[in-house]
């Protein structure tokens, strides 16, 4: 089943990115301009985050499962205080050939959320020095393009993001722990002031065989090959243009929408499941393959209000799947097909005049549910099923449960720090609604300091996925403190959740206790 839902929305994120520092495909070819010879641009961050995490237990007990909602220490379950630093160092570099043509472009991620001081080297206690990991350079993106006089055509692993990043996000923000990426060949063109693109996407290629004498290998059962193909449009200004309007009293307004299909006929699922040992999936007569018969398709609009004195922006998904064949087990066939609907739309809004000292707004979201037990954000193949009270777990167990209908928002579509961020993972089965505001206490020639602060409350969608079976989740504060000038932000950011009873432990009877959460941020910007 994790085929089933997760496919759904990766479905749904098969978009362009024409610069390696945006994930975006509406930049059709402005950085194409005549060179006489190779030119080569870099940016990007070096970032560092420090926090401690208390409570995020919620001091309610153990789930049925026997675990507590969040990591406890294990020398003492009692303490309350868990602590972390990370880093990433990112860099995106550009590559122009001479001309006014061809690119190539690529983004790069050294120890990318590698914990400090997780990597001693020798005894721990008398390490004088940290190891490198083992996948200590990422490569995120790699992809070239080629400007022609009627469109761009790209080719290779790129980013994708779409609208407010619901559900395809690129992971650029300075604060984003993951990112949509996808191996494609997509071509991109501007007509009728509208900017339309069509993208086909190499989601899986099956088992791989070497070709005799060479460096390379060929997949050999093509049945199994996953593909996606995407068709978007949208008419965009770019934010040097929003600016300039919004100063000149005019408004802005710019949307968009895509259809995505994702299928595959066959699946091996020996190749990807946890196994004792090693799985030849083609042994006896290849009885390792297995029909699949999957298919998906994601609708997606997004619209953005940019007036003088604020903005205003949605965007709302619709995802389908369908798998005829659901077992994961070569031999055990399931009658019918596991299915498929998940709904989600979001509203962001900022009201404040062109760079004032004060602005706010209200953001709300919806994200459809599942009335299986859990919230269902992490998907595992196999897993048990989860029981009343559990707060994750797989949404559908054939063959007494066919569906999967919960909506999970990308990880890196950020409404809070507490509860969908740590403790859920995501934003899913749910709604909320989000006051914010801010206001800029200094500024200097190059540096500004800017408090923030926000109100989340929640609710769940299907009562039967909270750990007690009641739907309020909880009202979380997020007050945040900012600096910032040209090439360094430092941000120092608060919250507490005040859990409700969507969370009280009914077994034990014990209500779930406030959490709260400090973290710093440092990022230095090139």
């Amino acid at each position: 089943m994790k085929r089933l839902c997760c496919a759904a929305i990766c479905a749904a994120a098969a978009l362009v990115a024409p610069r390696a520092g945006a994930t975006g495909f509406h930049e059709v070819g402005q950085d194409y301009v005549p060179r006489e010879k190779t030119e080569v641009e870099a940016s990007g961050y070096l970032r560092t985050r420090g926090e401690a995490l208390y409570n995020l237990d919620l001091d309610r007990g153990l789930m049925p499962n026997g675990q507590p909602l969040f990591p406890v220490p294990q020398g003492d379950p009692r303490a309350q205080t868990l602590t972390h630093w990370d880093m990433r160092f990112r860099t995106d570099v550009r590559l122009y050939a001479p001309g006014s043509m061809v690119g190539v472009k690529a983004r790069f991620d050294v120890l990318d959320n590698v914990a400090l001081g997780s990597l001693p080297e020798g005894i721990p206690s008398a390490t004088v020095t940290q190891r490198s990991p083992a996948d200590v350079l990422r490569v995120r993106r790699a992809y070239g393009e080629l400007l022609l006089p009627f469109g761009l055509l790209a080719a290779g692993r790129m980013g994708t993001h779409w609208g407010m990043g619901m559900v395809a996000n690129g992971g650029d923000c300075l604060d984003c722990d993951t990112a949509d990426a996808a191996d494609r060949v997509a071509f991109i063109t501007p007509l009728f002031s509208h900017i339309f693109a069509l993208a086909y996407d190499f989601s899986a290629t099956g088992p791989q065989a070497g070709r005799p004498g060479q460096n390379r290998t060929i997949g050999f059962e093509p049945t199994t090959d996953v593909r996606t193909v995407t068709f978007a449009w949208l008419r965009w200004r770019d934010e040097e243009t929003r600016l300039r309007r919004r100063k000149a009293n005019k408004v802005t307004v710019e949307y968009g929408s895509y259809i995505t299909h994702r299928w595959q006929s066959d699946d091996i699922p020996g190749t990807y499941l946890p196994t004792a040992q090693p799985v030849d999936p083609f042994a006896n007569g290849g009885s390792g393959i297995m029909a699949r018969g999957y298919r998906a398709t994601g609708f997606d609009a997004w619209l953005r209000f940019t007036l003088p004195w604020a903005r205003i922006e949605a965007e709302g998904a619709l995802l389908t799947a369908t798998v005829d064949q659901p077992s994961l087990v070569p031999g055990v066939l399931f009658r019918d097909p596991a299915k498929s609907r998940q709904i989600a739309a979001a509203l962001q809004t900022d009201f404040g005049a062109v760079d004032g000292v004060v602005a706010g707004g209200v953001d709300a979201g919806y994200a459809s549910g599942d009335p299986a037990p859990g919230f269902g954000v992490v998907q595992r193949p196999n897993a048990r099923a989860p029981q009343p009270g559990d707060i994750d777990g797989p949404q559908a167990i054939p063959r007494r449960d066919n569906r999967v209908d919960n909506f999970r928002m990308h990880p890196d579509f950020r409404i809070d720090r507490i509860l969908f961020r740590e403790i859920l993972g995501a934003v899913t089965d749910a709604v909320y609604a989000r006051p914010h505001g801010r206001v800029r206490l200094a500024r200097a020639k190059s540096a500004q300091l800017t408090a923030h602060t926000a109100v989340i409350a929640s609710t769940a969608v299907e009562k039967t996925s909270t750990p007690s079976g009641k739907a309020p989740l909880g009202v979380e504060v997020d007050p945040s403190l900012v600096f910032e000038t040209h090439s360094f932000l430092a941000a120092l950011d608060y919250a507490v959740l005040f859990p409700l009873s969507g969370f009280d432990n009914t077994v034990t009877n014990v209500s779930a206790k406030p959490a709260q959460l400090v973290r710093l941020r440092l990022n230095y910007l090139f």
